[in-house]
């Protein structure tokens, strides 16, 4: 075992082999009354100390200490976390009150992690629904609006038109169904934003306009969001 050079915590090392961390499990009270006593104490003034080990993912940071990805966030689970530290391949930033155990360890589970080789991201995203979605930030490009979301080729196929970044839009249901075979023009629509092939940093930048429904405070020091500051 070794310390980690971070935090302190105590990891496994490859000498301690797989089964250091192969029956690492969460530990609870007795389904006792004086148990039953103790979860309701912890959960008044420790809730973190009784948080489930599923609902304890990390936060995962490149070596520069930004997040791989904004949306969909980057996270592993805590089990992904803790093989990727058995094997040395991060570091651990910060870290839940949750513990795991073993039979001969006590493990803190990490909230947030940071890869020690940097990952250099493509320059461009992958073309696929979901980044044409997020180019668009999840909007109808002809009226704007956010429900019943397809795709749509600016210029029809039937015209010529290619499946490509350039000419494939967002657009909900009824303005697809309103354009029909036309292009645009002649169907009497006006497009809000142009159809561009994006680059990675672009997609992360709107990316940062959909945070989470939950964060755990000791992620937001790596998470900046499009969100107005508090004076």
């Amino acid at each position: 075992m070794r310390m980690s050079r971070r935090d302190g915590i105590r990891l496994g090392t490859r000498e301690d082999g797989p089964d250091a961390f192969s029956s690492l499990s969460a530990t609870g009270p007795e389904k006792s009354r004086a148990g039953r006593q103790e979860v309701i104490a912890r959960v008044m003034y420790h809730p973190e100390t009784i948080r489930h080990p599923e609902s304890c993912p990390a936060l995962v940071l490149n070596a520069d200490y930004t997040p791989l990805s904004y949306f969909p966030l980057s996270l592993w689970s805590w089990q992904t976390a803790v093989k990727a530290m058995f094997l040395e391949r991060v570091d651990v930033v910060a870290h839940y009150d949750r513990e795991v155990h073993s039979p001969t360890m006590a493990l803190k589970l990490p909230s947030v992690i940071a890869l020690r080789e940097y990952v250099r991201p493509n320059e461009y995203p992958a073309f696929t629904r979901f980044n044409l979605f997020l180019r668009d930030k999840f909007r109808c490009v002809y009226c704007g609006s956010n429900r019943e979301l397809t795709f749509d080729h600016i210029v029809p196929r039937s015209q010529g038109g290619r499946t490509t970044w350039e000419n494939v839009a967002t657009a909900c249901a009824p303005c697809n169904l309103k354009k029909g075979g036309r292009t645009p023009k002649q169907a009497g629509l006006h497009i809000e934003r142009d159809a561009i092939r994006p680059t990675s940093w672009q997609l992360q930048d709107h990316g940062r306009s959909f945070p989470p429904n939950h964060l755990h405070e000791t992620w937001r020091d790596y998470l900046y969001w499009d969100v107005e500051l508090l004076p």
